[in-house]
């Protein structure tokens, strides 16, 4: 097991580096001017000579004037360190600008997840062991349109139902906008808890539908085994049939799932969170994709690939708790 995960660590390192590359690059590719971006609205306030001193500054600073190599050195380096650099259209650090976002991502995805696995596990197991019955027919219809369904065309059709028909559900932002400086700690934590509301409806729709099928189908699979119509044949309750038995062999395709969804937890949902205009990781990604602001574009970059490094890794690492037979090597 050791050897197996200091192996895995060491391609986690070299898998970093590799990406760190290819994204460094496409940023390099990509025809823009940090320098402009930085001193953009500042040519009024100085006169063109004091300017051109001001942006060679910050060309200097940004480290723009050595080879490309040095200064990819350079920003591996200070990432590595903590130093996420600087937003050049917010003006401020990376690691400050992001710890909002962090937050209400992080607020988002846990409630949702929370809810999605109260719903899913005893959907999933439910629908297999009644399989082709009327219950199961109806789950499935309901599952395989938040399958099919674009996202944005669920979070349209919320917008139209709870905010524009109903009228219950405020349709953007994170709190009331009036409320942020003239109310009480109530009132805003009641305005977010409703600006919450229909992101986490949009986002357990959408998960319900492929987790709930993907746990039936390993259910169904299971309860076709051997070893099942041998714990029936000696007389085992159903349940302890179903949830002892079936559901326990079941879990390692289950897991897969899980680590996945738990990893998400801090990645963000572009698409939701720019309909709802939920200030979130995926929509501080939009929005700095759009304003060409590399330097968040790269450190969100960076860090969603450690997500995905290290949670495959753990889900590896998982499968071994979840499953004995299994060894790593």
């Amino acid at each position: 097991m050791l050897k197996y995960v200091l192996k895995r660590l060491l391609y986690l390192v070299f898998v970093f580096f590799l990406i760190s590359i290819l994204l460094f690059a496409v940023y390099k590719a990509v025809p823009s001017d940090p320098v402009y971006m930085y001193t953009e609205g500042r040519q009024n306030e100085m006169s063109p000579r004091a300017f051109e001193e001001y942006k060679a500054q910050v060309r200097i600073m940004l480290g723009l004037d050595r080879p490309v190599y040095v200064q990819y050195l350079r920003w591996i380096s200070n990432m590595l360190t903590g130093d996420f650099g600087r937003s050049s259209v917010h003006r401020m650090e990376v690691l400050q600008l992001i710890k909002a976002p962090m937050r209400n991502t992080v607020m988002l995805n846990s409630i949702q997840l929370v809810i999605v696995f109260a719903i899913v596990i005893p959907l999933g197991i439910t629908t297999a062991v009644r399989k082709g019955s009327a219950y199961d027919n109806s789950v499935q219809v309901v599952t395989i349109l938040g399958y099919s369904l674009p996202t944005f065309i669920i979070c349209l059709v919320s917008i139209l139902i709870f905010s524009s028909a109903l009228g219950w559900l405020p349709v953007s932002g994170t709190v009331k906008a009036s409320l942020e400086l003239t109310g009480t700690k109530g009132e805003i934590l009641w305005s977010r808890i409703l600006h919450m509301v229909q992101p986490i409806l949009v986002m357990v729709f959408m998960s319900l539908a492929g987790l709930t099928r993907y746990i039936r189908a390993t259910m169904i699979d299971a309860l076709r085994m051997d070893y099942i119509r041998t714990a029936r044949a000696k007389g085992l309750k159903e349940k302890v049939v179903i949830y002892s038995h079936a559901f326990r062999n079941s879990l390692i395709p289950f897991v897969t799932a899980l680590i996945a969804w738990f990893v998400s937890i801090f990645s963000g949902s572009l698409v939701v969170e720019t309909i709802f205009s939920w200030n979130g990781m995926g929509k501080l990604f939009y929005d700095s994709m759009l304003a060409v602001d590399f330097s968040v574009v790269l450190a969100l970059g960076m860090f969603y690939v450690m997500l995905a490094l290290v949670g495959n890794l753990i889900m590896d690492l998982t499968y071994t708790f979840v499953d004995p037979r299994v060894r790593l090597s």
